[in-house]
């Protein structure tokens, strides 16, 4: 029997299919995701948080990035105002993400949409957007990418954890730069032509120079909005 959405409109659906094939996209870069939760784990231990602590926080926060720079201000009393800020400023790329998004999202209902929503990160945005632009029409491939790194994430980081004594330090075996590796890796398969350079070059070049002249993490958000912002006046050309 077909379900609403496919009744609604036949080049749009949101299946178990569209789920599955998204989990099995994702194992490459879950396995990558891994590596990097294994090494947040570890330091996760090392600055005193403890298991349930660390599993909370992965489970719920799911931010990578934001989840590390937390750690350097993990000490007691948390400066829960410090973390709430630090942490906002970080994951403010999400916003970008998430518009970026929506004209594949847009007919969802609220549950569903923002239900998916909460699991975007990096890698599920890159491919799901790269699925979306090559044809796919299932819209429950975003939920099926985020759960499947998000559970992999939360695994590692209460395997991590529970290691910790045996990886005291995770960037002898190259763990630290697997996410950065694997979203470069990303950013290729994105790639449509030259065009594409040119909002990129000025993304990193805009993050560089705030990244030198603002302390903190707002090299992040200011990068993604800058490069964003002249793909939008090119395209609108």
């Amino acid at each position: 029997m077909a379900t609403d959405d496919e009744t609604r409109d036949p080049m749009r659906a949101f299946s178990r299919a569209g789920l599955l094939e998204a989990a099995r996209q994702s194992v490459p870069l879950a396995v990558s995701v891994g590596a990097y939760g294994l090494v947040f784990g570890v330091l996760a231990r090392q600055a005193g948080l403890s298991l349930a602590e660390a599993a909370l926080m992965s489970g719920t926060v799911y931010a990578g990035t934001a989840q590390f720079v937390v750690l350097g201000l993990w000490v007691h009393p948390l400066p829960v105002a410090t973390i709430a800020l630090t942490t906002l400023a970080v994951n403010l790329r999400f916003l970008l993400m998430g518009a970026s998004l929506r004209p594949w999202l847009a007919h969802l209902s609220p549950l569903r949409a923002y239900g998916s929503a909460f699991f975007l990160g990096d890698e599920s945005w890159a491919l799901t957007t790269r699925a979306f632009e090559a044809g796919t029409r299932n819209e429950a491939f975003l939920l099926g990418s985020g759960l499947t790194i998000s559970l992999t994430w939360l695994g590692a980081t209460i395997g991590g954890h529970s290691l910790g004594g045996l990886l005291r330090d995770p960037a002898q075996w190259g763990l630290d730069f697997a996410s950065t590796a694997v979203f470069a890796a990303l950013l290729v398969g994105l790639r449509k032509g030259t065009a594409d350079l040119l909002p990129w070059a000025m993304a990193a070049a805009v993050a560089l120079v705030v990244a030198h002249v603002v302390p903190g993490t707002w090299y992040i958000p200011a990068g993604g909005v800058a490069g964003s912002v002249l793909g939008a006046v090119r395209h609108a050309r």
